[in-house]
């Protein structure tokens, strides 16, 4: 069971992560998204500050050790401000996660101390321009003697520019997939840029090549042969930050149409007494309030080790498609206007469209759920994870 910091701390803790969201962080959107370059100079500093590296990484490791209940609202909140900062922040946290969770003590020891005050940072390679994901990959890693050497191709590989080592899965013996942890500096391993990406401005999504990449065989993520379960570990939980990154964008776009409303007036009067104004409010609403009551019903599963395979793939499709309805109105609310730069309008729909891809696409999601259900996955009643 995950309990997290005490109240006080915490509350201490979001306040200053919430501060230098939009002190610090916000104001920098019109430079990212003219550039198509996050300001490391200014936001990694930032970020370290307020202990946002941190937040999900144990206290054994010099991290916060916030319960997943209370990373959610702060994740969110970087939801709201320019989404390339968001899905920095994101993978970096994601797979830190994943790493205390899943590697040895060792590899936790080398990792998650620098991780968690920003020195260092774990980047996950799964996808591949020729294949598909899961049994489908061609990248090989085969042992000889104390060694793994891997060959192969990644791509769209998240902070490609920033990690300082990559959970890397592969085929190892058999054929089987393995994940393997590659530093950043192993001979052989280079990392280039791909194109710029239609929103998230920043977020580096680049291709990764190993050719006769040699790292040590205690890099080996638990046994060979089992990274398909820790690529289901990772992205269970993983899917469950996606969909509270479309919580946060949705909200702001939710609140920026209020606003909106209330303030535009034609015919004499604000648009927000128009029924049909009135009803894209209403329809808005009802899907932040839907995501945010079905996060807080698998936050509470997970912080009391219940696992979620059928959730974290429901939610996190039933996020994308929300955020996506309700960033659609707050663009019809806003008009003509809205499709220019004067509002974050245009800027949230377009970093709202990452979430289709991250952590496996709509067919990925209906496919686990569909196949968790029909083994037999029943739903645990959301009112057994409350305090008796």
């Amino acid at each position: 069971m995950t309990v997290g910091l005490p109240s006080d701390e915490y509350a201490k803790l979001r306040e200053a992560v919430f501060t230098t969201i939009w002190n610090e962080l916000d104001p920098l959107e019109h430079q990212i998204e003219d550039s198509e370059k996050i300001p490391y100079e200014i936001v990694l500093p930032a970020l370290k500050a307020c202990g946002a590296f941190g937040l999900i990484i144990p206290r054994e490791y010099g991290g916060s050790g916030l319960s997943i209940a209370q990373y959610l609202p702060i994740l969110a909140e970087f939801a709201k401000i320019q989404g390339g900062i968001r899905a920095l922040v994101h993978v970096h946290n994601s797979f830190a996660h994943a790493l205390s969770e899943i590697g040895s003590e060792e590899q936790k020891q080398a990792i998650l101390p620098g991780a968690a005050v920003g020195e260092k940072s774990l980047a996950f390679a799964l996808t591949e321009p020729d294949n598909g994901t899961g049994m489908d990959l061609s990248t090989r890693a085969r042992r000889e003697g104390d060694e793994y050497v891997l060959n192969g191709r990644k791509w769209l590989i998240t902070n490609s520019d920033i990690a300082s080592h990559f959970l890397v899965l592969a085929k190892t013996a058999d054929k089987q997939v393995s994940a393997i942890i590659v530093p950043r500096d192993a001979p052989g391993f280079t990392i280039t840029p791909l194109p710029e990406t239609m929103g998230c401005k920043g977020a580096e999504h680049g291709e990764l090549v190993f050719t006769e990449v040699r790292v040590p065989a205690s890099n080996l993520v638990g046994a060979e042969g089992e990274g398909i379960k820790h690529l289901e570990r990772a992205l269970e939980i993983s899917r469950v930050f996606i969909a509270a990154s479309s919580l946060g964008t949705a909200s702001r776009a939710l609140d920026l149409s209020l606003k909106y409303a209330k303030e535009r007036v034609t015919f004499g009067k604000p648009i927000a007494e128009r029924q049909a104004i009135q009803r894209y409010l209403a329809e808005m609403a009802a899907d932040v309030y839907a995501l945010r009551g079905m996060l807080a019903d698998v936050a509470a599963k997970w912080d009391r080790d219940r696992r979620v395979p059928a959730e974290s793939s429901l939610i996190k499709q039933f996020g994308l498609e929300a955020v996506g309805r309700v960033t659609d109105r707050a663009l019809l609310v806003h008009g003509g206007i809205g499709y220019t730069r004067k509002y974050p309008i245009e800027r949230l729909y377009r970093d709202a469209r990452l979430n289709w891809l991250e952590e496996g696409t709509p067919t990925i999601q209906y496919m686990v759920a569909a196949r968790e259900l029909l083994d037999g996955y029943t739903f645990h009643d959301a009112f057994d994870c409350l305090p008796q």
